[in-house]
């Protein structure tokens, strides 16, 4: 419930910051406040009861409007960091793919064929007439290389899993969305684990965005932008909403990733407090 972090950079280690976690999730729920989007994805949570006392004991005294309906199951990382859903809408067909081996797609991937495939999980649910695909795909550490062939894997387990939900392309409406942890920095997604996502198949919805603004993340040992976290539009849902474009909410990132005369919350700090270390991706399907 209380004093989850990263503490995989200086800042977020130690009980000189344990003060910091409360602050820290005061300006994660402004966030969600000022968004006031009617379905949030969400990765690193805990587990259900720790959303469920966010949404209550934080979320809701900033005046935000409430989410009945939460999901947050159990994923493969042991240290709870799971991906999960708020939502205003009802949720149906709620899938968690956790247990999903390579062997049980027919593919091969030696020692790893009868582990899960994915590091957390993809998280399916539907709202209304649209298929969301929770990820958070693994880290490009501590090796990139093998790291990549892992992405490489859970992005081919994605597409497998839409393609045989939805076979006719032209109707499928879906939208595969999270950290997919490629630091791209504003450029187009080719050659990258990921790419059996967008090549042939899906819409990178980022990629609408100007090369200068397509940034979620300062990666802190390189002082480098970049854009882990994607939109990823079914080719229908993507011709019926050709208007829709994401927009990049930096206010609770911390002031090292500067944004120039853009507005950040009040008590934001240098790096700490945060509402988190990535920006929010938001999106509008009017009409819906």
């Amino acid at each position: 419930m209380d004093g989850a972090r990263d503490a995989d950079t200086p800042q977020d280690a130690g009980q000189a910051v344990a003060a910091l976690d409360s602050r820290d999730r005061q300006l994660t729920a402004k966030v969600l406040r000022d968004i006031d989007a009617d379905v949030v994805a969400l990765q690193e949570v805990f587990d259900l009861a720790t959303l469920d006392r966010f949404h209550d004991a934080f979320l809701m005294p900033t005046g935000a409007r409430p989410y009945p309906h939460r999901v947050c199951l159990p994923g493969n990382d042991g240290r709870g960091q799971d991906v999960a859903l708020l939502s205003r809408i009802p949720l149906t067909d709620i899938r968690s793919h956790a247990q999903l081996t390579p062997a049980d797609l027919g593919m091969q991937a030696g020692p790893e064929t009868d582990r899960p495939i994915f590091r957390r999980d993809c998280l399916m649910a539907t709202a209304r007439s649209l298929t969301l695909a929770v990820c958070h795909f693994k880290a490009p550490y501590p090796d990139p290389q093998t790291a990549w062939h892992v992405r490489r894997r859970e992005a081919l387990a994605v597409r497998h899993l839409l393609t045989q939900r939805f076979p006719l392309r032209e109707t499928g409406r879906w939208l595969i969305l999270g950290d997919l942890n490629e630091q791209t920095g504003g450029t187009a997604r080719r050659d990258t684990a990921i790419s059996p996502l967008t090549d042939d198949f899906g819409i990178d919805l980022l990629a609408k965005l100007p090369d200068s603004e397509r940034w979620t993340y300062l990666e802190p040992d390189a002082n480098r932008r970049s854009c882990p976290d994607a939109m990823i539009a079914s080719p229908a849902l993507a011709r019926d909403w050709p208007d829709a474009t994401p927009v990049l909410v930096r206010e609770g990132m911390g002031r090292e990733t500067g944004n120039g005369r853009a507005r950040k919350l009040e008590g934001v700090g240098w790096h700490r407090p945060h509402a988190s270390d990535h920006a929010a991706v938001v999106i509008e399907f009017p009409g819906l």
